[in-house]
């Protein structure tokens, strides 16, 4: 796994300090991006939490995921830094597990915050075993005070002290940012159910973590809305459940939900295992959780974005769309359309590519991607993709003959693979990537090479060498 060292640079430890006024919760930030620019310590929140117990505990939810590893646990597994951003209207909280199988999204909205306006941008923040243990402790009754930025009275120089963790971060953590927003995309809600089903349900699934967290599992709507009930296949209306004990997050907050919902692809007979959102809501808060379609396949190579990475006109067109984005919540691509002038489809694949450098996420519960800046650029994540860097060779090498009538003959090494267009737009290859997974993860390279040559060849061309 190719790794890079991210260093986080913070002006004291986060923490909780207590006062005549209640509990101060101080996040402290590192390695921001605004509207303004980078900052090395930006300010996005000053005020009150509404609901601050189930507020600590959500915090501490996403938290716990990014310092589990679903598949294969490893004990003593360093946490990443979860990410922030602020949308002017609500505070966003993300982190990945440390297999990448699970992504975890608290969205505190407008009516659970009280306090000022919040600010625009997206940064680190600090979470620290002291300030984990101080949010576990907190009381109920107590109110919490919530500041995202750095101390306002704190003044540090270029000699001044700084708390600085340099965390080895995979690149699969950035690919993962950029499938979930593409594969979340396609989701439709299933099921919904109120809170004493909510509850009902997530007790009644296994939480302790095995080598595959419990296995594969469906599940039904049950019958007058009473909740959700075991099937025994995939079948119309089914859910799929992927190692029901990668839920065992939502347990801190039960005691606060006011509902579940539950999002993912359509299923029916014969499906094999799906991705899915389980979202749990809170007064004034949303705690999701995202499932990759197996505890064993991490997100980061699902392949979902490979195919509008392999256009080149997508580069242009996320160029012209990263100039109309201004951190909103919600992000139209209809609107977006309208506003560029390029088809929806175009929008649609600039916006993958935005993702790839980690600038859009979505939403599944308003059915929008929203504007973040991560610090990261989209070459680095095509750069360790291997399907998409190992097709630009084959494309390179003059290893695609387009045959006319959707076919194309792709030569890796000594092998001559056949890639098909089908009348849906998608391709089949008859190497043995394509007979495991049937397009399942993605394009394989073949079909991705050929993609590529079909749009760059000259109108009438059949093809070139074949290697």
């Amino acid at each position: 796994m190719k790794r890079s060292v991210q260093a986080y640079a913070y002006r004291r430890p986060s923490a909780v300090r207590g006062g005549a006024g209640g509990a101060r919760l101080g996040l402290e930030t590192s390695g921001g991006i605004t509207p303004a620019g980078a900052e090395a310590n930006p300010r996005f929140f000053t005020g009150f939490l509404a609901e601050p117990r189930a507020a600590a505990q959500a915090l501490l939810s996403v938290a716990d995921v990014a310092a589990a590893r679903y598949y294969q646990p490893r004990p003593g597994l360093a946490s990443l830094d979860p990410v922030v951003t602020a949308n002017g209207d609500r505070l966003r909280f993300e982190s990945f597990s440390g297999c990448c199988g699970v992504h975890a999204r608290l969205d505190v909205l407008a009516a659970g915050l009280d306090g000022a306006d919040v600010a625009h941008g997206t940064t680190h923040v600090d979470i620290n075993n002291p300030l984990r243990e101080a949010l576990a402790r907190l009381g109920g009754s107590e109110p919490l005070h919530l500041r995202v930025g750095p101390e306002e009275l704190a003044v540090t120089t270029f000699d001044g002290p700084l708390v600085e963790k340099r965390v080895p971060l995979p690149d699969r953590w950035l690919r993962g940012f950029a499938e979930t927003q593409v594969i979340a995309s396609g989701f439709d809600l299933r099921a919904e159910l109120t809170a004493a089903e909510a509850v009902r349900f997530l007790r009644s699934l296994p939480r302790g973590l095995s080598g595959r967290a419990g296995g594969v599992r469906w599940v039904l709507p049950a019958p007058h809305g009473t909740g959700l009930r075991p099937a025994t296949r995939p079948a119309p209306g089914a859910v799929c459940l992927p190692g029901p004990a990668r839920l065992a997050a939502l347990h801190r907050v039960l005691r606060h939900a006011t509902g579940l919902r539950v999002y993912g692809p359509a299923a029916g007979p014969g499906s094999g295992p799906l991705p899915g959102a389980w979202e749990l809501t809170l007064p004034g808060m949303r705690l999701t959780l995202t499932l990759s379609p197996d505890p064993a396949r991490g997100f980061s190579g699902e392949g979902a974005v490979l195919t509008h990475l392999a256009g080149e006109e997508s580069a242009a067109d996320a160029e012209l769309l990263s100039v109309l984005l201004a951190w909103e919540p919600r992000i139209d691509p209809a609107e977006l359309a309208d506003r560029s002038g390029l088809p929806r489809e175009r929008v649609r694949a600039a916006l993958t590519r935005l993702g790839t450098a980690g600038r859009v996420g979505y939403d599944t519960a308003e059915a929008a991607y929203y504007h973040r800046e991560l610090p990261y650029d989209a070459a680095r994540a095509e750069k360790h993709n291997p399907r998409l860097v190992r097709a630009r060779e084959l494309v390179a090498a003059g290893a695609v003959t387009l045959l006319g009538d959707g076919l194309a003959a792709v030569r890796s090494g000594d092998l001559v693979y056949q890639v098909r267009a089908t009348a849906s737009g998608a391709m089949t290859c008859t190497c043995p990537w394509w007979a495991e997974h049937r397009g399942g993860r993605g394009p394989c390279r073949h079909a991705l090479a050929a993609r590529m040559a079909g749009r760059t060849a000259p109108a009438g061309h059949r093809g070139g060498p074949s290697g």
